[in-house]
């Protein structure tokens, strides 16, 4: 016979020992569940590394370093995604942005990686890049909506998304010539 669980999952071991799930405790409908918590951590860090390339200074040993670890976080954050499905209990919305979410950084990193004679590279790079991290901020801001009490979901959702878009697009007007002209 089991221990009784009074908080968060139980975790059933060998011998009928039950015992609770240290993440689910600790960090309940956070992150519900250890997959959970690595993506939680991935993103953390994606949205930590994408504002310093956004805001540090283009083509440094530094910006190619933390752009790295963006990339890696960010392929971290889509593959979690597709481990998580407790929200729709099978595929859903959030999946197919994940796949919108590998598109960009994917024509963010082709430039990068493969094209750095074509003349446009360092534009494409740094337009694809930017949306990356645009898309990033939306959907962090649209985790923080939802927790509101009693706030429609998809609103929220929608709201947010909009928001950061709005705002992202109208910054990237104002910054994409300067981008532009940086050579690495």
């Amino acid at each position: 016979m089991g221990l009784p669980a009074t908080r968060g999952a139980s975790v059933r071991l060998p011998l009928y020992i039950t015992c609770q799930d240290p993440v689910t405790t600790m960090f309940g409908s956070l992150v519900g569940d250890a997959v959970g918590l690595v993506h939680l951590v991935f993103s953390v860090s994606a949205v930590v590394t994408g504002t310093m390339v956004l805001v540090a200074k283009k083509g440094t040993a530094r910006h190619k370093l933390v752009g790295r670890v963006y990339g890696v976080s960010m392929l971290g954050v889509i593959v979690t995604a597709f481990m998580i499905y407790r929200l729709f209990g099978g595929i859903g919305v959030f999946h197919i942005t994940a796949l919108i979410s590998f598109a960009t950084l994917l024509a963010g990193m082709l430039p990068v990686l493969f094209f750095r004679s074509n003349a446009k590279w360092v534009a494409r790079h740094s337009g694809f890049m930017y949306w990356s991290v645009m898309g990033l901020y939306g959907a962090f801001v649209a985790e923080v909506m939802v927790r509101i009490p009693d706030s429609p979901f998809f609103g929220m959702v929608g709201f947010a998304v909009g928001a950061v878009m709005l705002v992202g697009g109208i910054a990237f007007g104002y910054y994409k010539d300067s981008w532009a002209g940086i050579s690495t």
